[in-house]
């Protein structure tokens, strides 16, 4: 084995197996990134497990994320402390026997259990007056631009240069579970677009997802809308309008969006959970954007396309989750057709072994 790792100065030690905790932020999205994470610190320690405390809504992505020994299931109330609860989820971890956590957000309550827990090494930044609470103190978290680079960077001595570069996160579907989705679901093994239509805040989710459908239909192509319960009257909508052509595949499951994803053909997002997902299984994908800077929140996967209006809008990117300026001109200026376009070159380029 190479003792020296992809970062200067880091040593890897394959004789340390003490397991390792990873406090996530649990937005789908950040999530998924998040699995870069677990990359660096199978490089630096190869034979440390990795686990990770997740939410019910996260929790089936730990199953396709390479390196993650367990998801450690624990919900705790966003509005209130809940001590108590914090007590329980530290005598768990304490089970575990972890010798470090990262914790990646900055509050006083997500590096509580760890501490309770016992844990002897707890990494974070500076944040909430978390003295006691975190023993291994970062600094500089503002200076670096990206969410990948801050949590990326708490995996790495503290100093350490930073690479122009990450891993990128991996998600691996089995293709036996892919077959198994489309025969549950009756939709043959015929090429197919998923079309990913939510977000978290309005401003990022693109006006004519409709009228992409029915070019798209009009093409000859199969149309899947994927996505949670907040999609399901626009998935009836999109059904309304492209035919019998267009499946709704909304639903409470995340994993079924996840095997979706790994099943099309090529993938069409918002700036969303669902788009990160996408780009990490390695399904050809289309990111549409406006309000959001794709070099900051983009995936670090390689995007298929990436999709803006060509018009001027003076105030994108705001990065605000609602529209408050402009009249929401940096989505609604993307017409359908560049959509649909830019989806059928992609599904060529695929067939062609072309696509990233």
């Amino acid at each position: 084995m190479n003792p020296n790792s992809s970062y200067p100065g880091v040593k890897v030690d394959a004789d340390d197996t003490r397991p390792i905790l990873i406090v996530p932020y649990m937005w789908i999205g950040d999530f998924v990134r998040g699995h870069t994470v677990v990359r660096v610190l199978k490089e630096r320690w190869p034979n440390r497990p990795v686990d990770l405390l997740v939410t019910k809504l996260v929790a089936p992505l730990v199953d396709y994320m390479p390196g993650v020994r367990q998801g450690i299931i624990w919900d705790l109330p966003r509005s209130r402390l809940a001590l108590a609860q914090q007590w329980e989820l530290a005598a768990r971890l304490r089970a575990q026997n972890y010798g470090t956590a990262l914790v990646m957000p900055r509050t006083w309550k997500s590096a509580l259990a760890p501490a309770l827990a016992g844990i002897p090494e707890r990494v974070g930044f500076v944040g909430e007056v978390r003295f006691g609470l975190i023993n291994q103190w970062r600094w500089g978290e503002k200076k670096l631009p990206r969410m990948i680079d801050k949590k990326s960077a708490l995996a790495l001595p503290e100093g350490t240069p930073l690479p122009p570069e990450w891993p990128v996160p991996q998600l691996r579907v089995p293709t036996e579970e892919i077959a198994r989705w489309r025969a549950t679901n009756g939709l043959g093994n015929g090429p197919a677009v998923a079309l990913a239509p939510g977000s978290v805040g309005p401003s990022k989710r693109w006006s004519y997802y409709a009228q992409a459908a029915r070019l798209l239909i009009e093409r000859g192509l199969d149309v899947w809308v994927i996505g949670g319960p907040g999609e399901k009257a626009l998935a009836e909508e999109l059904v309304a309008v492209g035919g019998p052509g267009v499946r709704d595949l909304t639903g409470t499951d995340l994993r079924n969006g996840v095997v979706a994803m790994a099943a099309a053909g090529v993938a069409v997002s918002n700036d969303s959970g669902l788009m990160h997902i996408a780009a990490a299984i390695g399904t050809p994908t289309i990111g549409i954007f406006g309000p959001t800077a794709p070099h900051l929140w983009g995936p670090l996967n390689p995007l298929a396309a990436i999709i803006q209006t060509r018009t001027t809008v003076p105030c994108q990117p705001c990065h605000r989750p609602v529209c408050t300026l402009n009249d929401h001109a940096c989505m609604r200026d993307i017409p359908a057709l560049d959509v649909a376009d830019a989806t059928e070159r992609v599904l060529k380029d695929a067939a062609f072994g072309m696509a990233p």
